[in-house]
């Protein structure tokens, strides 16, 4: 199936089916991104910005939420 395929045959679907299939794929959508980020964590490539943060907030350039 295309792209153009898919985009149509999500645009055709009753009001019902299209809510469930929005929920779907938010879920999905998140757990993709939260393997991507859990990956990116493994592997270190966050390290670098977190040392930064920590840094900063060390220095004083934080502020409280």
């Amino acid at each position: 199936m295309t792209l153009q395929q898919l985009e149509k045959t999500i645009s055709e679907l009753p009001a019902d089916e299209f809510s469930k299939f929005r929920e779907w794929f938010l879920n999905f959508d998140a757990e993709k991104w939260d393997r991507q980020v859990e990956g990116d964590v493994a592997a270190g490539r966050l390290d670098r910005l977190a040392d930064e943060a920590l840094q900063q907030h060390q220095a004083g350039e934080s502020s409280r939420l």
